[in-house]
């Protein structure tokens, strides 16, 4: 189901003339009013630590509830990526980070709520220092925070499709198997 499938009516007007314009947008027959589908920006983050472990989450909510995370996850309005992606480390964590580095970016499609929302993920690179694996606290939507020696890192357990593939991508580049 296309995500503007979900929108019925004109949310300027509340017209039943709210019709496809084309394939990211509806428009309003009666007002003019146009909405565009534009992806919302998301972050995910890999924490190494001086050891070569990688920090992940286990999920505390749905979607993939139990399963492995890494840090991150949807910007807020009159944020900019590097804003949301230390505040969701902070919540998630505790972890106060200064320095990051963009490693790449991925569409993707979040279920939430019977909705597909349509992301784009950009994901971090992080690096912390031993005294710093003690302030790790798992909080917000980690029900768990762990340590993981990259080499022990399997993309199978993590639940969310975008995550698993960032993973992958993020293993590959270090040469991991």
């Amino acid at each position: 189901m296309h995500p503007l499938d979900k929108f019925r009516y004109c949310p300027v007007c509340g017209s039943s003339h709210f019709e496809v314009n084309n394939f990211k947008s509806k428009k309003c027959s009666d007002c003019g009013f146009t909405y565009y589908a534009n992806p919302c920006s998301a972050t995910a983050a890999f924490i190494l630590n001086e050891r070569g472990e990688l920090l992940v989450v286990r999920r505390a909510k749905e979607p993939a509830k139990g399963t492995l995370d890494l840090p991150g996850g949807f910007c807020d309005m009159d944020e900019t990526v590097e804003e949301g992606m230390r505040r969701e480390i902070k919540e998630e964590t505790g972890l106060d980070v200064t320095e990051m580095e963009y490693l790449f970016s991925s569409p993707n499609v979040y279920q939430y709520s019977g909705m597909g929302i349509h992301t784009l993920d950009m994901d971090f690179l992080v690096h912390v220092r031993l005294n710093s694996i003690e302030t790790v606290t798992a909080a917000d939507d980690a029900a768990e925070a762990l340590w993981l020696p990259l080499n022990q890192v399997n993309p199978a357990d993590f639940g969310l499709t975008s995550i698993r593939n960032a993973v992958v991508r993020f293993l590959a580049q270090r040469n991991m198997p």
